[in-house]
């Protein structure tokens, strides 16, 4: 019998003939949560997802455009659509028609206002406190009944058994979470012996995991004392607490397993550092006792007086030179002190006197006949001087019978000053006499002009 195979597109196409056909699918209506969206300019990809499956999903541009809000990750929605088959990946998708938010749609969107609102403020990029590496006392805010206490027990008496859990029962869902949440952290903050804090619940809706969105739950793990760690939903939820947190786990195993170190491996290590400490020991007590050894055989504590001969010798040596020094010195200051004596003595100042008087006579002499040749010569230059003056002097001329005339307080050097009957005061070696100016005559330029 032969067999007939068909082909991909075949069987592609006979699939998508049967979610066509289906009644049931050409119209459905779901809700979801929107996952990897991005706005697109034209025609929307994205996927539709709960709590156990995901769903591709399109929105073509005129349909979209109809709906009056936009879209964001995380937002729980009401769609309207049809199922059917995109032949050339062979992925069924869910084709949207209509959208509105559900309830959900505003939580996402307080959700994201105080996460804007916090983060300005620089309440998640603050110092994270450090986790104490070995915690005495853990306190566990979570609900007494969930999986989150059992796992985290069991984590922890498994790694790290010496360490006390203490659980504090809290509502982690529903209107009343909040405050509780709050109450049990504040109880944990005044009783002040707990090395750790870990604040978690299982997985949920945004709806469920909404008391860890509250701005009061973020404030107070901010100002808590303890360091914290945030185990809140699934490793995809993440919420205003996990943000705020010192440390953020992905499960309450996490969670626990970031808290507490291995025992065992602690004890090993420190096995190791002991090993290594009474190795070091050993090795520093045997180094001393071969130097106790090598001190034992040496010659200083065999013969110790060899200590001191060195010594010894120094000593005498420096004391023969100061003895050297000192007689030298005194010799020295001897010789100084009798020379001053033989200076100051009566005979030796009655000769230092009359050789003093000596030399200031001497010296006298020389002094008087200094001034005397000194006088001599500026005598000399005086009337030396004298007599070039009176060759300069005016009235020396004028005794040869040179005169000069004034008019007016002026001394006549030209003709052209005068006029007839002008009286004029003539200046002689011996007098002065008045003159009248009877008649003016003009020589010759190389000659004299006489008045």
């Amino acid at each position: 019998m032969k067999t007939n195979y068909l082909s991909i597109a075949a069987i592609t196409a006979y699939l998508k003939r049967k979610f066509d056909a289906d009644p049931y699918l050409e119209r459905v209506y779901l809700t979801g949560e929107i996952s990897n969206f991005r706005l697109r300019p034209n025609h929307q990809y994205f996927s539709l997802k709960d709590d156990q499956a995901k769903i591709s999903a399109v929105m073509f541009k005129q349909a979209f455009s109809k709906i009056n809000f936009t879209p964001q990750e995380g937002m729980k929605v009401l769609v309207i659509g049809r199922i059917s088959l995109f032949e050339s990946t062979g992925n069924y998708q869910l084709y949207v028609e209509h959208m509105e938010p559900d309830g959900v749609g505003a939580l996402y969107q307080a959700y994201a206002q105080l996460k804007e609102k916090l983060a300005k403020e620089g309440l998640f990029a603050r110092p994270k406190r450090e986790l104490p590496r070995f915690p005495k006392r853990i306190a566990v805010v979570t609900s007494p009944s969930g999986a989150v206490i059992r796992d985290i027990i069991t984590t922890v008496q498994r790694r790290y058994p010496i360490a006390q859990i203490v659980l504090y029962p809290t509502v982690v869902q529903g209107e009343k979470a909040t405050a509780d949440i709050v109450k049990n952290l504040e109880r944990i903050a005044a009783a002040g012996n707990f090395d750790t804090v870990i604040v978690g619940r299982g997985g949920g809706s945004i709806e469920d995991l909404w008391p860890f969105n509250e701005e009061a739950v973020a404030r107070m793990i901010a100002n808590m004392p303890i360091p914290i760690i945030s185990s809140v939903g699934h490793e995809t939820d993440t919420t205003i607490a996990d943000l705020v947190a010192d440390v953020r786990a992905a499960t309450p195993t996490a969670a626990a397993e970031l808290a507490v170190p291995v025992l065992t491996q602690e004890i090993v290590a420190i096995k190791e550092k002991q090993l290594r400490l009474e190795q070091a020991f050993l090795r520093q007590l045997e180094y001393r006792k071969q130097r106790y050894a090598a001190l034992a055989n040496s010659y200083i504590l065999r013969q110790p007086e060899r200590l001191y001969e060195s010594k010894i010798q120094k000593v005498d040596l420096l004391t023969q030179r100061i003895q050297q020094h000192m007689a030298t010195r005194i010799s020295r200051e001897t010789e100084r002190m009798n020379h001053v004596f033989y200076r100051l003595s009566p005979q030796r100042m009655e000769s230092n006197v009359k050789q003093k008087q000596q030399e200031l006579q001497y010296h006298t002499a020389r002094l008087q006949q200094a001034i005397t040749q000194s006088m001599a010569q500026k005598q000399q230059h005086a009337n030396q001087t004298i007599q070039a003056l009176d060759l300069l002097s005016p009235l020396k001329i004028m005794s040869r019978g040179y005169s000069y005339a004034i008019k007016q307080e002026q001394i006549v050097r030209s003709i052209n000053q005068l006029s007839p009957q002008d009286q004029l005061t003539l200046h002689l070696s011996d007098g002065q006499a008045i003159v009248e100016v009877v008649d003016i005559e003009k020589g010759h330029e190389d000659e004299s002009t006489n008045i």
